[in-house]
């Protein structure tokens, strides 16, 4: 199955990366990682124990519930008005959006989820455009978000923000093309159609609106777009996980892990990533050979200090948000506030 994405030269001179991860989307994909069939994912390990406790600590079984029923985990359609365009300016502006959903779309929405999956009574309210419904459902996204998001935000934000890192380099170095094609292998990038992989077949034609990509730390598998295409449209994708994430894990092992960082050469080669590069680039701008730079590179790897990925024939490498504040002498916090 595939989604073949449409561009004009007009697309092609809209297309954005997300800033900073979506509020919404994240909250949504991060949900469905705690309640879904595919909870079980070890990447997600520590970061689900740490969720569940606070959704019991502070008994938020009936939002969730909420916003489960109505972007089930388990389904292949969920209410566009839950990931209203809005969320680039952040939750409030989502949720603003949200609440101002115009009626009609709501009724036509929810009345489509209901055809494939069962809806408790207040979903029916929601839909017959019970405002006081829609601002239930507002709440049960803000409470949910500070509960399973929040507390991780900087896991979050490592990961899309390696990606965002990623996909800036190549539009940099090839333009909005080399952007594209850089999204292997989830994606195919034919000119002048965009091919992701998808759980159904069909065609969707940006007709000059552009779309605005946005890596995610809880998608999982597959991209996902919008389901009305007069929307403006977004394209939500998995981004690459460090085998090293889960922010527990690497603070067990930041004693063995710092011990590594030992040297005046690694410490240079710290410093040197605070802009991205390859390995030559690095080896280069440092004076050694390619051999040593990789060497070096590794063990920052290892230690959660750095992250690389493939992008085209080139391996990027840049700083994740551990060896940002290392070099930079502020560590980010265990746990931030809500």
């Amino acid at each position: 199955m595939v989604l073949r994405i449409h561009f004009t030269d007009g697309d092609l001179a809209r297309v954005q990366v997300a800033r900073e991860p979506d509020p919404v989307w994240e909250t949504l994909l991060g949900l469905h990682q705690l309640t879904g069939p595919r909870h079980g994912l070890p990447v997600f390990a520590s970061w689900r124990r740490s969720a569940r406790a606070r959704v019991a600590e502070r008994g938020l079984a009936g939002p969730v519930r909420m916003l489960s029923a109505l972007a089930p985990a388990s389904a292949g359609y969920w209410p566009d008005f839950l990931t209203p365009g809005a969320s680039a300016d952040g939750l409030d502006a989502a949720l603003d959006a949200l609440r101002g959903t115009p009626r009609q779309q709501m009724r036509h929405e929810v009345g489509r989820l209901g055809g494939t999956h069962p809806l408790p009574r207040w979903a029916h309210d929601l839909a017959s455009g019970e405002r006081h419904r829609t601002e239930e459902v507002a709440t049960a996204f803000r409470l949910v978000h500070r509960a399973i998001i929040t507390p991780g935000w900087t896991g979050a934000d490592t990961t899309t923000e390696a990606d965002r890192v990623l996909r800036t380099r190549a539009l940099q170095d090839h333009g909005v093309h080399g952007l594209l094609d850089s999204l292997r292998p989830l994606m195919d990038w034919r000119p002048p159609v965009l091919h992701v992989r998808y759980p159904e077949d069909r065609d969707l034609h940006l007709g000059g609106r552009g779309v605005r990509l946005i890596p995610s730390h809880f998608c999982w598998g597959t991209p996902i777009a919008l389901a009305d295409p007069a929307l403006p449209q977004v394209l939500a994708y998995p981004v690459a996980h460090p085998s090293s994430w889960a922010p527990e894990a690497t603070r067990d092992r930041l004693p063995e892990a710092l011990a590594t960082l030992l040297g005046r050469t690694r410490a240079r080669v710290l410093a040197a990533l605070g802009s991205t590069a390859t390995t030559g680039e690095l080896a280069r701008r440092l004076g050694i050979s390619v051999s040593s730079a990789s060497e070096h590179i590794t063990a920052l790897r290892d230690a959660n200090l750095a992250h690389s990925q493939r992008t085209g024939a080139q391996v990027i490498h840049t700083l994740t948000a551990l060896g940002t504040g290392l070099l930079h002498g502020e560590l980010p916090p265990h746990t931030p506030a809500d």
